[in-house]
């Protein structure tokens, strides 16, 4: 029996260290899952939804389980890292060179993005939609008040702030702890010391959970490719290669740029952040990578005071992919219009797109709202992003990976700016395990009665 469960035990072991070649496993099953409902069982049959409804379920699990854990683990890891800092002024200084670096990012992303839809023009020659179904398609455009995104940024309700997982309100709150818990010293060591317990409890479930990550990845991607099919790809081809190649340009000087801070570190943070980067790429969702994201990071020896601090600030604030996106996106859907737009006009688009881009990190599918926003200020046809709807999906995979990329060489460079960078850890280590099997037997601290044992004794 002891046999078998270290077996098992190892088998585990070996699946956590393997992550990123099971969740790689999981995209190709679930693009070959997901082709074969597609063209075998038709759209509307009852049979068709059942299976959908079944790959989002395993897809939704996952997200479910992944937002448990954003919320208690960025407010303890923020509080103990400010806790024990023992500076304000660090602070202070680490902030503001956090946002100059997510500044620059955001004029290289949207710049770069201008650049290459100006020089590959991908929309010429687009397909356009019947404008009254295009509008059906898009919906009530949404208007961003940057005065509203101001103040919905300073929580009114800690709780609620926790419950709605908003992070920035939860990033400003935890701020607040953590300073005011430094400023009382002794008195709040024990609240620091549980903080640092909630963190590590958080990081453990972390790694419970993403042993069910292939699972979710492959649900996802199913889900998916039943629904829209590969042929839509080849409708799209130019769209998704041209994009995918100015995405690849953009990976290409973000980590360069990291490079000439990190040196040949850089192949090591490439290394440690795979499998955060496959997990945002295949759920297009950032907030499901940001746990292992703390874990890797932790690894490659980013302290937790530091990446803390910068991760949920970069969350809102540095989505180089979604702003590299949002000016492709807009001057696409011009192109396929036959709009020409001045140099001016673009240099405009690029400003807006900049302050707006500040205030969508909590609003679903917020690059689309951000762009038929800056749609309508400009005078464009608004119906045009219903040409993009179809394979969204699959634009959003590629510019969720880029956010994470982006936010990951944000926190290393900062911290060695800082001279904080540590010696990295290995790339896997072995959560601790939850006692099992014990001599004990569950009745570990009881007071048991003599008489439940047929030998008179405890045994």
């Amino acid at each position: 029996m002891t046999e078998s469960r270290s077996m098992l035990t190892g088998i585990a072991g070996r699946l956590s260290r393997n992550l990123t070649a099971w969740i790689l496993f999981g995209m190709i099953l679930g693009v070959v899952a997901g082709y074969a409902v597609h063209v075998s069982v038709p759209a509307g049959d009852p049979v068709f939804v059942a299976i959908t409804k079944t790959f989002k379920l395993l897809s939704d699990i996952f997200l479910n389980l992944i937002k448990l854990l954003v919320a208690p683990l960025i407010l303890s890891t923020i509080v103990v890292g400010i806790a024990h800092m023992g500076d304000s002024a660090a602070l202070g200084r680490i902030g503001f060179r956090a946002i100059l670096w997510f500044i620059i990012a955001s004029f290289i992303s949207i710049g770069l993005g201008l650049l290459m839809v100006n020089w590959l023009q991908p929309g010429v020659g687009a397909p356009i939609m019947d404008a009254a179904e295009a509008a059906s398609k898009v919906g009530e455009v949404k208007k961003l008040d940057f005065w509203e995104f101001i103040l919905s940024i300073f929580p009114k309700n800690a709780f609620e702030a926790m419950a709605t997982n908003n992070i920035l309100q939860i990033l400003v709150f935890s701020l607040f702890a953590g300073v005011a818990l430094s400023a009382i010293g002794e008195k709040g060591a024990p609240l620091v010391r549980g903080a640092d317990a909630l963190a590590e409890m958080m990081l453990q479930i972390t790694g419970y959970v993403m042993r069910y990550a292939p699972v979710a990845v492959f649900g996802a991607i199913a889900n998916v490719v039943a629904a829209k099919g590969l042929g839509i790809l080849g409708t799209y081809v130019e769209l998704l290669v041209e994009f995918y190649i100015s995405l690849a340009l953009l990976w290409a000087i973000l980590l360069t740029i990291g490079a000439v801070f990190l040196r040949e570190r850089i192949w090591t943070l490439i290394k440690y952040i795979r499998q955060p980067l496959m997990i945002a790429f295949s759920t297009a969702s950032s907030e499901a990578a940001l746990p292992k994201m703390f874990e890797q990071l932790d690894r490659f020896g980013v302290p937790r005071r530091i990446s803390g601090f910068i991760l949920p600030l970069g969350y809102s604030f540095n989505l180089d992919g979604s702003m590299m996106y949002m000016s492709f996106a807009t001057i696409f859907i011009a192109q396929a219009y036959g709009i020409d737009l001045s140099i001016g006009t673009q240099i405009l688009i690029l400003l807006t797109l900049m302050i707006s881009s500040k205030g969508i990190a909590a609003v679903p599918r917020a690059s689309l709202v951000v762009i038929t926003g800056t749609l309508a200020m400009f005078g464009l046809p608004v119906e045009g992003v219903a040409i993009i709807l179809a394979i969204d999906q699959f634009l959003d995979m590629g510019r969720t990976a880029t956010n994470v990329v982006g936010n990951a060489v944000a926190t290393s460079v900062i911290t060695k700016w800082e001279g904080m960078l540590e010696v990295e850890e290995p790339e896997y280590v072995e959560h601790p395990h939850a006692p099992a099997h014990t001599a004990a037997d569950g009745r570990a601290g009881l007071e048991l009665d003599p008489s439940n044992f047929e030998d008179g004794t405890k045994g």
